[in-house]
């Protein structure tokens, strides 16, 4: 996992800054004490550990989960769905598009199947996929929460949104692929 503070913050503010209300949250891969401590600034109950977290879990509990180096399969996403609510969030780290375009295609297209919303964001030189059924990561994104968190070097709220923006010839190349 990446030891940087833009990563701690987007992964973790900007799912749960989409969500109205995430209550039950699971961050799934390696984890340290600075995305414990932006966790932590979010109410709720935040648990942390490896992907056997979601087999003892029971069905459509979770809010949301949050991967931070954990690669997405199908197995995996049978798994999510099953423990995931019908109204959650899914974040995770994936490729960007100037590495390798074909994993961002391929995680995209994978949740895609599960989720009405999959749409990659970009911080910093990380880039990772918000998937979700109801919550669009723009639209409804939760002023009253993203504007009053404190302690910050990275995320705001403008960030959040700028995050989902892509260049032309990127935007183009995921239509039909990202679900916007």
């Amino acid at each position: 996992m990446k030891d940087n503070q833009a990563f701690n913050e987007m992964m973790v503010h900007t799912p749960l800054c989409t969500h109205k209300e995430a209550k039950n949250v699971l961050i799934i891969g390696t984890v340290n004490d600075n995305l414990k401590k932006e966790a932590s600034k979010h109410t709720g109950n935040i648990e942390f550990g490896d992907a056997s977290l979601l087999t003892s879990k029971n069905e459509k509990n979770i809010d949301a989960i949050i991967l931070t180096d954990v690669k997405v399969d199908e197995l995996l996403m049978a798994n999510i769905e099953r423990v995931l609510n019908d109204d959650g969030i899914l974040s995770f780290s994936t490729s960007s598009f100037s590495n390798d375009e074909n994993r961002l295609k391929s995680d995209l297209e994978l949740v895609g199947k599960n989720f009405w919303i999959a749409m990659p964001f970009k911080f910093g030189h990380d880039t990772a996929v918000l998937a979700s059924k109801k919550y669009h990561p723009t639209a409804d994104i939760v002023l009253q929460r993203s504007d009053l968190l404190d302690d910050l070097e990275y995320y705001s709220t403008e960030i959040h949104h700028a995050s989902f923006v892509f260049p032309a010839a990127q935007h183009k190349a995921l239509n039909g692929i990202a679900k916007r």
